[in-house]
């Protein structure tokens, strides 16, 4: 059972990572819903978003490796800077919408936690995303990936701050962020993939020290390994599921599901 416990976690965390749902939201929704530690398991946690992260970079992996090459050749190469030029802003780009995330995640990491964590305040969350999607379905934009400016970068940075309150989705946010700045939907979508690699390393280094003091980890080594597998397989279909659905302009019927759970967390949780 505990196994079995383990493999739907997994599979939760891969329904909802890629997806405009807001996996924190379902986590912290499910911790609430059943009376069992596992979904009080901060370790498992970060394997399970190992298991998404490796889907989403093998997904992205040409990119990634084109983006890194290209900033330090920039930065190194004293002749063809313009060869590399492009790329290198596209980094910054990424830096600059990772910054306000980065920074509101270390001043305000308690505050969410001890003040935000509320049923109500998810339920409400839940609808705030619901409404967002709903209003950019018919929005299109017309910037390709070097047409983002820097005030667009950080205007999108600013939407996934927001996404740090359980039941605001990040790649929801930064969706409509991105749709809002008037990036292309397939723009959109690789951009809110970018920023999403530096934030997921940044979780996962804080928190390997506690993952590696578990003083039980042989015996969860199995376990964590099925719902980190579990995880990764789910995730890299979810995200073939939303990068259809946001090319079609299909992004909005998320919205509904979203609505449905947030009156039903008002209702259950009054």
């Amino acid at each position: 059972m505990n196994y079995l416990i383990y493999l739907f976690l997994g599979v939760l965390q891969g329904i909802t990572e890629p997806l405009p749902i807001s996996s924190s939201g379902h986590l912290f929704l499910f911790k609430n819903l059943f009376n069992t530690n596992m979904f009080n398991d901060l370790n498992f946690e970060i394997v399970v978003n190992f298991g998404s992260f490796i889907a989403i970079f093998f997904i992205f992996y040409k990119d990634i490796i084109m983006l890194i090459k290209s900033f330090f050749n920039f930065i190194l190469k004293k002749e063809d800077k313009k060869k590399y030029a492009n790329n290198f802003r596209y980094c910054m780009l990424i830096i600059i919408g990772t910054l306000p995330v980065g920074i509101a995640g270390i001043f305000l990491k308690d505050f969410i936690e001890e003040t935000l964590a509320r049923t109500w305040i998810l339920g409400i969350c839940f609808i705030i995303t619901a409404i967002s999607l709903f209003l950019v379905k018919n929005i299109k934009g017309n910037k390709d990936d070097y047409d983002i400016t820097y005030k667009d970068a950080l205007i999108i940075g600013l939407f996934q701050v927001i996404a740090l309150t359980p039941g605001i989705s990040r790649s929801g946010s930064v969706l409509v962020a991105c749709l809002l700045c008037n990036l292309k939907r397939d723009t959109a979508l690789k951009y809110t993939f970018m920023l999403y690699f530096p934030v997921s390393i940044a979780s996962m280094i804080l928190g390997i020290k506690d993952l590696i003091e578990v003083s039980n980890l042989s015996s969860l080594i199995f376990p964590y390994t099925l719902g980190m597998i579990a995880a990764g397989i789910v995730t890299y279909f979810s995200y073939q599921w939303l990068s259809d659905w946001v090319k079609k302009g299909k992004l909005w019927k998320f919205s509904i599901y979203c609505l449905l759970l947030g009156i039903f967390v008002l209702i259950y949780f009054r």
